[in-house]
């Protein structure tokens, strides 16, 4: 019998990886809530396995509240945030002792992340895997995309699902969402500006676009994109682009902030703490420092050993987001504000950028690949997970009036 097919999206780094497993520096069982799906929970009540069923019935409860198909259950974590169920090797005993149909939908499908664009599944992962990390980001030719065959009996764990169709969806934006989201993966992959300044140019685009869409002239869209595509193919925006002004100031103020607010919160990831702390001692922070000396020496931190490492490297931070871009629909998003999505998109690049500026001074000239790596992968599993965080780091932003055009070229723009 000829197996059922369906063609699926991927960026080409997926089909290259695979879990390294115990070799692994960083583990996924640890640090964070792991769910349980009900047809995964039912399958473990009638495990007749003499070492796992009593295993299985001691960490794995039931949610009594708020409970659905995909949530029904949860692994109980023990004292390190980590899964009871993992072996000496800190590989996964359901796996090893019942086999892969055993595992939950979160547990099979980690890191890998499908979306549905219509009829269409699009897979990426999530770089809180170190590997994925690694395989994403230190490609100096950039992210490329294929199409594959994959079987229909493949699991895929739906993350997010939208509809293009300008006639059938609901939200009008998102029927021009192919236009929009081509154009910002190509502005990210121009190498002929900085990234800096292709954030900054996507600012502005994205302001313009959210005034079309306050005020009904969606169907500008395909016109303003092939004013920005033309302007920045001649090099229009060079010089508006190097009269930007920055304030390192307010930048490294207002970047501490949001990360204090995650701190504070409580964070599991011993990696990310180990990066949290480089970066209060490559910048000397403490709590007797004045703003000045600080942001001198942050400024000496970014000059003297982050930007001779990034400068030539900055297809890392591409790389970066243009899977963020990819993996989480931009521009599609929940809220009425288009903005907002750009808005986290900086958040997202500004902080990695402020946690490996304080690194690069902690480790001066012996700043490198692996700390950005161990930065990024740690960061996403701390903060790229968290999606209270991320709404208060926008209700912060709002409140504080740092929403503006301006104030995100702030933070892009050393």
């Amino acid at each position: 019998m000829i197996e059922k097919k369906r063609v699926v999206l991927v960026p080409e780094y997926l089909e290259n990886f695979s879990c390294i497993g115990s070799d692994c520096e960083d583990t996924c069982c640890v640090g964070w809530r792991v769910d349980i799906d009900q047809k995964t929970y039912k399958k473990y009540k009638n495990v007749s396995d003499r070492e796992m069923k009593p295993l299985l019935n001691k960490h794995i409860k039931r949610r009594r509240s708020n409970a659905s198909e995909i949530n029904y259950a949860k692994i109980v974590m023990d004292s390190n945030s980590a899964c009871p169920l993992l072996n000496e090797d800190k590989l996964c005993s359901i796996h090893k002792t019942l086999g892969e149909d055993y595992l939950s939908n979160v547990c099979s499908t980690y890191p890998r992340t499908t979306n549905q664009v219509n009829e269409t599944l699009e897979k990426s992962a999530t770089l809180s895997c170190p590997e994925v990390a690694r395989l994403v980001l230190l490609n100096p030719i950039g992210i490329q995309f294929n199409e594959i065959e994959e079987s229909i009996n493949v699991r895929n764990f739906m993350n997010k699902q939208i509809n293009t169709n300008r006639e059938m969806s609901s939200k009008k934006i998102d029927g021009y969402f192919w236009d929009l989201r081509i154009f910002t993966i190509q502005v990210l992959q121009n190498r002929s500006y900085s990234i800096a300044h292709r954030l900054i140019i996507l600012g502005m685009f994205y302001q313009k676009i959210q005034g079309y869409h306050l005020e009904g002239r969606l169907d500008d869209i395909p016109q303003q994109i092939s004013s920005y595509s033309s302007l920045i193919e001649d090099g229009s925006f060079q010089d508006a682009l190097a009269g930007i002004t920055t304030s390192t100031t307010i930048q490294m103020q207002l970047l501490k902030e949001l990360t204090d607010i995650r701190m504070n919160t409580g964070v599991q990831s011993y990696r990310y703490i180990e990066c949290f702390s480089e970066l209060l001692e490559g910048i000397q922070y403490t709590k007797d420092s004045t703003v000045e000396e600080v942001t001198k020496r942050y400024q000496l931190a970014y000059s003297e050993y982050y930007a001779p490492f990034m400068t030539p490297n900055e297809y890392i931070l591409e790389n970066y987001l243009v899977n963020y871009v990819y993996k989480n629909l931009f521009p599609s998003t929940n809220n009425t504000d288009i903005f907002d999505s750009y808005i986290l998109l900086v958040v997202h690049y500004s902080l990695i950028k402020l946690h490996l500026i304080g690194m690069a001074g902690h480790h001066k000239g012996d700043f490198g690949v692996n700390h950005v790596i161990k930065l990024v992968q740690s960061f996403a599993k701390t903060v790229e997970h968290d999606s209270l965080y991320l709404n208060r780091v926008i209700e912060l932003l709002k409140r504080n009036e740092y929403t503006s055009m301006a104030y995100m070229a702030i933070l892009i723009n050393n």
